[in-house]
């Protein structure tokens, strides 16, 4: 009995010191479905953010040596077992990560029991992981991984942040800030104020926002004496929960603060700089609270220790160019020698919550409807109104296709006018002297239904070897457009075209010259100059083909229609009111416009965008605001010159999306 006893013990004991084999898919070997083990180079990733629920939500974009790309969407209720990114480039492990395709795209999503390891990304760093949880194994094998992927990466990938010093800032800036808390304060319901400082000294007079004294925490002798160092940075929006916990003495790192220039209304004061981080995740925007022991943080505890306990301030054995010293001694305890009057400042907040956001020139002042009525043409302005009412009301009808070359915009075709032309092609049999190239392998069947069609495919070859479907170029001759679509859920990209006498051509440009998943790609009648489908050769023969429609417009002498969203805004703000016309492929809605005809979840976002933006059966005082750009120019008419007004460099704010 005890011999069986001490036989279990030593094979559980076995069993408990071999760390299990774990079987990683590279990104370009993913399907549909799948519940995967991974690894990627960060390339691009939103800080946790409070989601629409009560889980924290993170995005990931990954990258790995084969060149895909991968966006995953994390959420969990702990913000602890999210993966601890600190910048573009770190280098993740995600274990157990559902995969599932969604508009011909991969993506990554959580699953039951997902966890991941996060690893510094620059070669020669020690490898040591970033853990989301307290129990994982790590392998040597798999520190030989991470290293190639560090190596390959700073070969391949340009993945550094738009990271600044204080000292390095400049007016309409979007950067990244490593440094440390030194006070924080309520301003109103929808920003929160953060002094930070970097050990640097910003080069422009910072704005002081105006904060009752006993909203200011952290500690009052220190933050008098860093006064002229640190900035006060105003945060927005969903991201004011996350700033109201931060702890006093902490080091962080905030993604994408916009720095802005305004002039002081004191002439014989000089313009200052001011430090916003507006509300949203677009582009990475949030904060991150890094550990002591992260390298950029030892980076800036060589130049300033700031201990939480004592908060007082050590010079550094060398002083670093750029850097500003403060001597020990210079900190005295003085009591009531700090006065909160030292922040207030006339100047009030600069950005008002609006329904859209500025892309671009944030320098310029809003000017009222009435003024802008009054004024020549052409002109910019920047202008604050209300949307009364818009056109099309069916907002399908707004997507048009426009040449960019000629400048015409036309309707886009229905599916029954594309049928009809296929139709019109049966009549044309497939030449047998034309299959089979050099460039293509082709397969010619004959339908079992009492048309008797003949199809034929063509499948483009690269360096005589046929790709794999997700990577292939076909030409198809002969199909309906059901078989059609049905080749486009499986094939990267479709050509339909026909028979002539000594080569394949095009149709009429009435039907799409190529079709990509559920696009369309239409060309311009009046400028295109259809050449040889033999051309396409010439793409087949690159080292990787991208098949990218705008390279297959140009080997076949087309010029591409563009989808394009064309609306018409009436505007008001009680001085006046204009008619402003949207022109735009997808900035404002943030929504391509090639794919609003075939995708219902991003109709339905536009139409909730557009509700949101004008609620209907609402009053005019209890519609949004929206802070747009718009440029004034003139059309000739005959002997009449008609203004009109073009809204541009706006986009909707994320949370309205």
């Amino acid at each position: 009995m005890t011999f069986i006893f001490l036989f279990i013990c030593l094979h559980f004991c076995i069993l408990l010191s071999v760390a299990p084999k774990y079987v990683y898919t590279p990104l370009n070997c993913l399907k549909d479905g799948t519940v995967v083990n991974l690894y990627g180079i960060v390339k691009f990733f939103k800080p946790p953010y409070v989601s629409k629920g009560t889980d924290y939500c993170s995005v990931v974009t990954l990258v790995d040596q084969s060149n895909v790309k991968l966006t995953c969407t994390l959420f969990n209720g702990n913000l602890d077992s999210l993966p601890k990114i600190y910048k573009n480039g770190d280098i993740v492990r995600f274990h157990r990560v559902k995969i599932r395709e969604y508009n011909g795209q991969m993506q990554g999503i959580t699953s039951a029991g997902f966890a991941s390891l996060t690893f510094d990304g620059t070669v020669g760093a020690p490898v040591v992981p970033r853990a989301s949880s307290k129990v994982y194994t790590f392998i040597d094998e798999e520190q030989k991984t991470v290293e190639e992927l560090r190596i390959w990466a700073a070969s391949n990938l340009s993945v550094s942040g738009p990271e600044a010093k204080l000292s390095d800032v400049k007016p309409m800036m979007f950067f990244d800030l490593t440094c440390q808390l030194v006070g924080k304060a309520k301003v109103d319901g929808s920003s929160f104020l953060l002094k930070v400082w970097d050990g640097t000294k910003c080069p422009y007079p910072t704005w002081k926002v105006p904060v009752e004294a006993k909203e200011l925490e952290g500690d009052r002798v220190l933050l008098h004496h860093l006064r002229n160092l640190t900035v006060d940075v105003l945060v927005y929006d969903n991201h004011v929960q996350l700033a109201k916990s931060l702890k006093i003495g902490s080091f962080l790192r905030i993604y994408s603060i916009h720095t802005k220039q305004a002039s002081a209304k004191n002439e014989d004061i000089s313009s200052h700089i001011e430090f916003h981080l507006h509300g949203g995740t677009c582009y990475g925007r949030g904060i991150g609270i890094l550990p002591e022991n992260n390298p950029d943080v030892e980076e800036l505890k060589t130049i300033s220790i700031l201990p939480c306990s004592a908060f007082c301030v050590v010079c550094a054995p060398v002083c670093l160019s750029g850097f500003v010293c403060l001597h020990d001694k210079d900190v005295k305890k003085e009591n009531n020698s700090f006065l909160i009057s030292d922040l207030e400042s006339p100047l009030q907040r600069c950005q008002q919550l609006s329904a859209t956001v500025l892309t671009d020139h944030q320098d310029m002042s809003n000017t009222m409807l009435k003024t802008v009525l009054n004024n020549r043409a052409p002109q910019q302005y920047r202008i604050r109104a209300k949307l009364r009412s818009f056109k099309p009301q069916k907002l399908y009808q707004s997507v048009k296709l426009h040449c960019s070359k000629c400048n015409t915009l036309q309707e886009v075709p229905n599916g029954d006018a594309f049928d009809v032309i296929l139709q019109g092609c049966e009549a044309t049999a497939p030449n047998p002297e034309l299959q089979s190239m050099s460039w293509y392998e082709s397969v010619m069947w004959t339908t079992q239904d009492e048309n008797r069609r003949k199809i034929t495919i063509h499948f483009v070859k690269h360096y005589e070897m046929l790709q794999r479907p997700e990577n292939t170029l076909l030409m198809i001759e002969g199909g309906t457009l059901k078989e059609i679509w049905k080749l486009t859920r499986r094939f990267k990209c479709v050509i339909p075209v026909k028979s002539k006498e000594d080569d394949l051509e095009l149709l009429d440009l009435s039907a799409p010259f190529l079709l990509q998943g559920n696009i369309k790609y239409y060309g311009c009648k009046k400028c295109s100059t259809p050449k040889s489908i033999k051309n396409l050769s010439s793409l087949a023969e690159k080292r990787e083909p991208s098949w990218e429609p705008t390279e297959i417009a140009q080997v076949l002498g087309i010029e591409p229609l563009q989808y394009v969203f064309v609306m018409k805004f009436t505007l008001v703000d009680g001085t006046g009111a204009l008619n402003a016309y949207l022109f735009d492929y997808e900035k404002f809605f943030q929504i391509p416009a090639s794919e609003i005809l075939t995708n219902s979840f991003l109709q339905q976002k536009m139409e909730m965008t557009m509700n949101t933006l004008s609620p209907p059966g609402r009053k005019l005082d209890d519609l949004p605001w929206l802070e747009c750009f718009i440029k004034s120019y003139n059309i000739a008419d005959g002997m009449k010159h008609q203004v009109y007004y073009q809204i541009f460099d706006t986009t909707v704010a994320e949370d309205v999306v």
